[in-house]
């Protein structure tokens, strides 16, 4: 993870989104693709996810941010 985007958390997402109900998107509006790694540089997802986000049950959401997560922690 770089030093210049904070690391982004289901915790602070759902701080973010305040009482608002399910799972919150984890779009912070740092809007740029990674090509080398196929994924936002803002929310760390991929194209697929980001399509598919709006049509995704809570679970698939969740499972979405366990690997964003997870892909913070990889180099």
């Amino acid at each position: 993870m770089s030093l210049e985007t904070p690391a982004i958390t289901l915790r602070a997402a759902r701080r973010r989104a305040g009482l608002r109900p399910g799972v919150p998107s984890p779009c912070i509006s740092v809007c740029e693709m990674d090509e080398a790694r196929s994924r936002c540089k803002g929310c760390f997802r991929t194209l697929d996810e980001i399509g598919c986000w709006s049509r995704a049950s809570d679970a698939e959401k969740l499972l979405i941010w366990q690997q964003i997560e997870a892909r913070q922690l990889a180099p």
